[in-house]
Parts: C-alpha cells; sequence; structure tokens
C-alpha cells in the first residue's frame, strides 16, 4: 500500500467482562486474563498487529483501575498511549477521545479500532483484512468496519447487510469490499434464519477502519454535541490540566455507541468481509467450545478429578475439584467465589454480578 498514511490502533480495554465472573473482576477483567490459550487477551490483540501496526502507535483507552495491570502487560506501548477515561461512556466517546490523541500526532492517519476481547484464528488473512479496510479508508475517507461471514443464524450479533455490487453508488474495485446497506440489531432467531439465506448479511464485529479526520468529521456531522465537549479537551491535552478538563467534559457527556451515534447517520460507509476465525468471546460458554477437551468432551485447568462426568468445563486455581456423574456443566473456582452453572446458561452469569452490585458485595465485584 504505497503512499498510504501511517497505521494507527486504538484497543478498546475498559470493561468488565461481567459475563466472566468470578474470573473476570473491575480490577482485573477478562481481557486482562488467559482466557484461552497463552497470554492475555489484550496482549494476543497486541501481538496480532505486530509487522502492521508499530507499538509506538497502539493507543489502549481504558479506566483508572485497570490502568497500572495495561501497562505492566503492554511494556512496548508508551504509557503516554495508555487513555483514562474518567467513566464510561460507550463507544463514541471513547473512539472521539483517542482520535484527540492521534490527530496531535497525525490528522489524517489511518486509525483501526478494535475491541481488546476478541478472539481470531486465522491471523495472516485478520491482517489481509485490516490492509484491505485500510486502503479503502484511505482511498474513499470513508467509514469501514469488518463483517464477519456468518455460521449459523445467531441473535447475540448485530448484523450489517452489504449491498449488491449493482446496487452500489459509489463502488470500489477491492475483493470483499461493499458498501453498507443499512445496519441491524440483535435478531431474534426467526429474523436471524432470513439473514443467514438471504447471503447479503453479515454479523457486526465491531471493528473500525477510517482516518482520524473523517471520524471527527462524521462526529461533528452527528453527534455535534460530542464534538463541542471533544474540542474543548483539544488545547489541554498533553498538559498537566488535561485530567481536570476530561473529568469536567466526562461529566456532562452523553453515552452513546459509535454505531447508533456515528455509523447508521453516516453517507459512505464500507464493510470489509471477514472470515479468519472471530469469536467475540461473549461467554464461558463460547470458551467451553474453543478449549481442547478429552475423550468425555471435558476440559479442565488446575486440580481436577472426573469420575464419570461429560462435557464438563472445570477452572480451578487454589484447591482440587473433583466431579462425580455431571454432565454439561462449568465449574470455576476462585479464591473466594465459586461459579457453577449449566451449558448454554452461561450468559446468565452477569445478573450474579447485577446482584452482588445490588446487594453492595463490592468485595466481590
Amino acid at each position: 500500500m504505497e503512499n498510504q498514511q501511517p497505521i494507527y490502533a486504538v484497543i478498546m480495554a475498559g470493561g468488565v467482562g461481567s459475563r466472566f465472573w468470578p474470573r473476570s473482576r473491575e480490577k482485573n477483567p477478562k481481557q486482562l486474563l488467559e482466557i484461552v490459550g497463552e497470554g492475555t487477551m489484550i496482549q494476543n490483540t497486541v501481538k496480532r498487529l505486530h509487522g502492521f501496526v508499530d507499538e509506538k502507535n497502539v493507543f489502549i483507552v481504558t479506566n483508572k483501575l485497570q490502568k497500572n495491570a495495561i501497562i505492566k502487560q503492554l511494556p512496548n506501548v508508551p504509557v503516554g498511549n495508555v487513555i483514562v477515561e474518567p467513566v464510561g461512556r460507550n463507544t463514541a466517546p471513547c473512539i472521539g477521545l483517542a482520535a484527540l490523541f492521534i490527530e496531535k500526532i497525525d490528522p489524517k492517519g489511518i486509525m483501526i479500532v478494535l475491541p481488546a476481547d476478541h478472539i481470531i484464528a486465522n491471523e495472516p488473512e485478520f491482517i489481509r483484512v485490516l490492509k484491505s479496510a485500510s486502503q479503502v479508508a484511505q482511498i474513499t475517507a470513508g467509514l469501514v468496519t469488518i463483517g464477519i461471514h456468518p455460521t449459523h443464524p445467531e441473535t447475540g450479533y448485530g448484523y450489517i447487510q452489504a449491498k449488491d455490487k449493482n446496487e452500489e453508488t459509489q463502488p470500489v474495485n477491492i475483493d470483499g469490499v461493499f458498501e453498507v446497506k443499512t445496519f441491524a440489531e440483535k435478531p431474534n432467531y426467526p429474523t436471524a434464519v432470513k439473514f443467514l439465506e438471504s447471503g447479503d448479511f453479515y454479523w457486526n464485529s465491531g471493528m473500525f477502519i477510517w482516518r482520524v479526520d473523517t471520524i471527527l468529521n462524521e462526529i461533528h456531522r452527528s453527534l455535534p454535541e460530542l464534538h463541542g465537549q471533544l474540542n474543548n479537551l483539544r488545547p489541554s491535552i498533553g498538559t498537566p490540566q488535561f485530567e481536570h478538563h476530561l473529568e469536567t467534559a466526562y461529566g456532562i457527556m452523553r453515552g452513546i455507541s459509535i454505531d447508533y451515534g456515528v455509523m447508521e447517520k453516516a453517507q459512505r460507509v464500507y464493510v470489509v468481509k471477514g472470515d479468519f476465525g472471530w469469536n467475540d468471546l461473549g461467554s464461558w460458554d463460547e470458551v467451553c467450545r474453543l478449549s481442547a477437551k478429552d475423550e468425555n468432551g471435558n476440559h479442565s485447568t488446575g486440580k481436577v478429578i472426573s469420575v464419570n462426568s461429560k462435557n464438563t468445563y472445570v477452572h480451578t486455581t487454589d484447591k482440587l475439584i473433583a466431579t462425580v456423574g455431571v454432565d454439561d456443566l462449568i465449574i470455576i473456582n476462585t479464591p473466594d467465589a465459586i461459579l457453577i452453572c449449566k451449558k448454554n446458561s452461561s450468559q446468565d452469569v452477569k445478573e450474579i454480578v447485577d446482584h452482588l452490585k445490588r446487594k453492595q458485595m463490592n468485595e466481590y465485584l
């Protein structure tokens, strides 16, 4: 990609990962844990960009509780590139804030936005897709997202509908790149089946690629209030006053997603097809599905004895766990809490975290 602007990566890493309780906690959430394979999720997110994005061009957006752990886990990322939000305000403010930091270095640089907690099986194909998306962002000055080729009628993801090449008003002659026709919220099952059968819908990966000036202009157009608050922060970036100004801005800032606030309203929006073994690892059930298993379908980490047990996932840190005659269970042991749930119910683990918050049992959060 000759003559292309430098590439910058923004990794969104402020979440708590409440569906991965009790391992995932506010101070040590899932992106800072080894969940599948070696390396923490955020370490692997940065590592897979090696050779495409220089680590000095990687920016992390997180919160105060997680900042020090992230700096420790990513020693080659400059400390000044770890941006701390005073409070979570969803993805649009997060992305806009990171764009301001990159703008000071390179106003027309290509900005790749990635969640910190995705699994990518085919990393060379992933980088190839990112290169195509970056090329589209450069030549069109448009907004680009990655749509994952769906393998089943999933109801837990949003969808992106691509235009047929004959419908496109601004065709891009790059394989696997289409104009976006519409964004769809998480569907019910019959609708998800229709999406799959149509062949022109893709899972919304939550990954974005654009020029820095492009996304700031689009925020200005679609979210003028947010743009004004970001604009007020510009002069103080890199000064001792920045933290105070940031606290003030976030105190009045409205939380809104980049999808709803910008992507659904923009004119030049493109989707690049992705088929690289993507998983957003949204629950313990997904971890079970991806983990290696023995002849009985069991996976265990730590000291585990299984007798007449099948299709059971056990993770333990400090004590022996023994199972007898159980099937289809997920058992997660930590020093201060144990989770036991049936498979296909792990999405509801978030309700335990909500209960702990209501009861102010903060020592378990």
